[in-house]
């Protein structure tokens, strides 16, 4: 009974995100099929335009399970992001040079914070604001105009369409159009399965949850907190130096404001997604649900002619509805 109390806590606000993911869905097929919201190309349009908010997320899942928080996300993306269009269009580096540094650049910027949070006992909280400040300072002494990227090797690969061989139609001229996805949602699907394996099936996963659910018992159980909290925050660091790679790709340039906000959009995803925000309990499927839901009522206000600002006070809403049955569940547990 225990166990399968334990397994409803845990899923249960997960089921309930896909299951409002679907019905949200289903409404917006019937409603505006007529202006084609059930093709296939707008579903797989979601994954699209959230590649780079999907790698965030599984980040943001990582460390939020331990008990902590990283609201330098946003900052990081963009600095990540300006860095590799500097150095493809001003510093004459390659595609891939460009995209080792900035993987180098995540590592040793996670590698201060995890060491600030872990052996410094400093608040993840503070430590992440500090680092929101310094990233997003660095994007603007990198560049204060925009950088649009020419460089023909990477927009290559970030404009190649990957076709997917069913859910097309035929267009006006009886040719037919297969949908098709691109190669930031590859690597973000990717990384989400790979994120889930090592949680679910490794022992740096299980220590991950560990800290998270009691952070002295993991200790007394053998865990070196403070090595994996360090190594926690060095690989969410590269996910958000990734995601800044994909987001380039996206835009086709970068700017001092790339990104904003996305620290909260990863939160919000998260924690609608099942990540519980007292640490311990958490998946990465979750915040994929939690990414679309976002999206899809972004998309279903566009078709509706409703401004878009509008989404806001639903992802509020939602937020706080969540935030709720989450804590819920832990005063539960007290």
């Amino acid at each position: 009974m225990k166990e399968k109390k334990k397994l409803n806590q845990n899923t249960f606000l997960l089921l309930v995100t896909i299951l409002l993911f679907f019905v949200m869905y289903a409404i917006g097929c019937v409603l505006f099929n007529a202006q084609g919201f059930a093709k296939t190309q707008n579903f797989l349009n979601l994954f699209i335009s959230n590649a780079g908010l999907i790698v965030i997320g599984i980040g943001m899942t990582i460390v939020m399970i331990t008990g902590g928080i990283d609201i330098s996300v946003g900052s990081f993306v963009a600095m990540g992001c300006m860095m590799l269009a500097w150095m493809m269009e001003k510093g004459g580096i390659g595609a891939v040079p460009a995209g080792l540094i900035g993987l180098v650049t995540g590592i040793v910027f996670g590698l201060v914070q995890g060491f600030l949070v872990a052996y410094m006992d400093i608040q993840p909280f503070i430590v992440t604001l500090a680092g929101m400040f310094f990233a997003r300072g660095m994007t603007a002494i990198i560049s204060k105009d925009m950088i649009s990227i020419t460089n023909e090797t990477f927009m290559a690969w970030a404009k190649m369409k990957l076709y997917i061989p069913f859910g097309g139609y035929l267009n006006k001229k009886g040719m037919m159009i297969y949908p098709y996805i691109y190669p930031t949602v590859v690597i973000a699907l990717v990384l989400l399965v790979l994120a889930f394996i090592m949680l679910k099936y490794t022992k740096f996963g299980r220590s991950i949850y560990a800290i998270g659910g009691n952070e002295a018992a993991a200790e007394v159980a053998g865990v070196n907190v403070y090595a994996t909290k360090i190594r926690i925050y060095i690989l969410a660091s590269c996910m958000f130096g990734l995601a800044g790679c994909l987001l380039a790709a996206k835009s086709g340039g970068a700017s001092v404001n790339t990104a904003q906000g996305y620290e909260l959009d990863a939160i919000a995803a998260c924690t609608i997604g099942g990540v519980s925000t007292t640490g311990g309990v958490g998946t990465v499927p979750g915040v994929l649900v939690g990414v679309l839901v976002f999206e899809l009522m972004k998309v279903a206000l566009q078709f509706m002619n409703v401004n878009s600002s509008y989404t806001y006070i639903v992802q509020g809403l939602v937020i706080i509805v969540a935030v709720a049955i989450d804590i819920r569940k832990y005063l539960a547990k007290k």
